[in-house]
């Protein structure tokens, strides 16, 4: 696991303050259906629409454009809303990936042409190529478990560069894009298009986001994700992005490990936000987390309670267990000693015990990951 050119502590206390301070999450909102026109803007195309119609009542997916929602994450921002990213699983080939024309380039090509004719042919370099689908989301509260008012309507264009050396149109990869919703039970219609509108692939979430304002009683935490990777980028993102192979959160960029593997030694890295603790002077927090890995209902792995000062979480866990090692002398004496060994490859479950040190509010969570 790798957290590059990163201090933790800092960049988390940082982090929140750029979080609370930056426009990113909560200007999306005002980047879509939200301008000052006499006639509502159309965001979600009638074609797309109609679709939607057709499917909402039994969830029942199209697939003209097959993929797969591999998981959603919520997270905090400025206002009540909580920035939702979605996850998609997605084969390359059905997003239109085509070269880039560039301008002039009809002219360059016939003097490459006129240049082939009298020159033996050479290997070419890679061609860019650019994808030219796009993702429609449609929000509807859920009302007696079916589709009821109208929420939200998000257009987010998959505009993704790669070169034709490394493009796989095969392999079936993850793409994500993120936006604010406020609190709620929503049903998501989510669709992937072709530029002509011609093929459109659909699926349905039912998905609940919390009400922090409302969790005066209890602890609650966001969605624990597991992460490869994550990194600093230089801004906040001011506008609805779809990205390959990552998603962004303010002013950090992580590589989601969706099916929580690890390889045996590794380090895992677990990211999360608590609601509902209290503050004390200073605005600090006093919140206890005791972390512990278990085999079946055996105890594998466990940690010293840590203390942090603030609700958003991140923490490195080494995947290595204490063992003791017994040894017999040549005068028949036993020593022992300890030492830490990575944990061999099988199933696991994390739980993680947090409490809320001033209101004395505790709440455990769990999430399963395997080492291979």
């Amino acid at each position: 696991m790798r957290t590059k050119n990163l201090f933790i502590p800092v960049l988390l206390s940082g982090f929140i303050l750029s979080l609370f301070l930056s426009p990113d999450l909560t200007a999306l909102k005002k980047n879509q259906g939200q301008q000052p026109q006499k006639t509502k803007p159309i965001i979600i195309p009638k074609q797309v629409k109609v679709v939607f119609e057709e499917g909402m009542k039994t969830q029942e997916p199209r697939l003209d454009i097959p993929f797969t929602i591999a998981e959603y994450i919520y997270l905090p921002t400025l206002s009540q809303n909580l920035y939702t990213i979605f996850l998609f699983k997605v084969k390359n080939e059905v997003l239109g990936y085509s070269p880039i024309k560039q301008p002039g380039e009809g002219q360059e090509k016939k003097k490459e042409k006129e240049k082939e004719e009298v020159q033996p042919a050479s290997v070419s370099a890679p061609t860019r190529l650019q994808s030219s689908s796009s993702i429609f989301i449609q929000l509807n509260k859920l009302e007696n478990g079916s589709p009821g008012e109208l929420v939200s309507e998000v257009y987010v264009p998959i505009k993704i560069e790669t070169d034709s050396g490394s493009y796989e149109p095969d392999k079936e990869e993850i793409y994500s894009t993120g936006y604010p919703f406020p609190p709620g039970h929503y049903l998501a219609s989510i669709a992937i298009a072709s530029k002509d509108l011609e093929e459109i692939g659909t699926q349905y979430l039912e998905f609940s986001l919390p009400d922090a304002a409302a969790m005066t009683d209890r602890l609650e935490t966001t969605p624990l994700f597991f992460y490869k990777n994550m990194e600093e980028i230089s801004s906040p993102e001011t506008t609805v992005t779809v990205h390959k192979g990552f998603f962004t959160y303010s002013i950090l960029q992580f590589e989601p490990n969706l099916e929580g593997a690890h390889s045996s030694g590794d380090t895992m890295e677990v990211f999360f936000y608590i609601y509902g603790a209290q503050p004390v002077e200073g605005q600090n927090f006093n919140i206890e987390i005791n972390y512990e890995v278990f085999k079946g209902k055996d105890v594998e792995v466990s940690w010293a309670p840590k203390i942090y000062t603030a609700p958003l979480i991140h923490q490195p866990l080494p995947l290595e267990k204490t063992v003791l090692i017994t040894s017999t002398t040549k005068d028949g004496q036993t020593t022992e000693k300890k030492e830490k060994s990575p944990i061999e490859p099988g199933s696991y479950t994390l739980s993680i015990t947090i409490t809320d040190k001033v209101s004395g509010k505790s709440i455990v969570k769990t999430a399963d990951f395997v080492v291979k």
